[in-house]
């Protein structure tokens, strides 16, 4: 399966918060899932993270420092750095992280 509606599978997923993996590149798993406004806490990660917000608005706080993103706009998270989605994140979001199981 080559062609996927982003849009589309998120709206079809159970809940939010909830990815479906849409595909790989080497090991690398992009994912979609919906956000619905609900905070979720701070986490890390051992590798790098790209968050590309379709539609929506996504609040972060990136090592203690507020970033906003909006529809179309990529922010790169790096391996390590302490994050979280802040309340009233809402729409659909594209990630791509290492994907150590696939």
């Amino acid at each position: 399966m080559n062609r996927i509606d982003v849009p589309a599978t998120a709206a079809l997923l159970p809940r939010a918060w909830s990815s479906r993996v849409l595909g790989r590149v080497g090991t690398a798993a992009v994912k979609v899932l919906r956000m619905d406004g609900l905070p979720l806490q701070e986490e890390r990660h051992e590798h790098a993270e790209a968050l590309l917000v379709l539609d929506g608005r996504l609040d972060l706080r990136v090592a203690g420092v507020a970033v906003s993103l909006g529809p179309g706009e990529l922010y790169v998270v790096p391996a390590g750095v302490p994050h979280a989605v802040a309340a009233g994140s809402r729409g659909t979001l594209v990630i791509v992280e290492v994907d150590e199981t696939g």
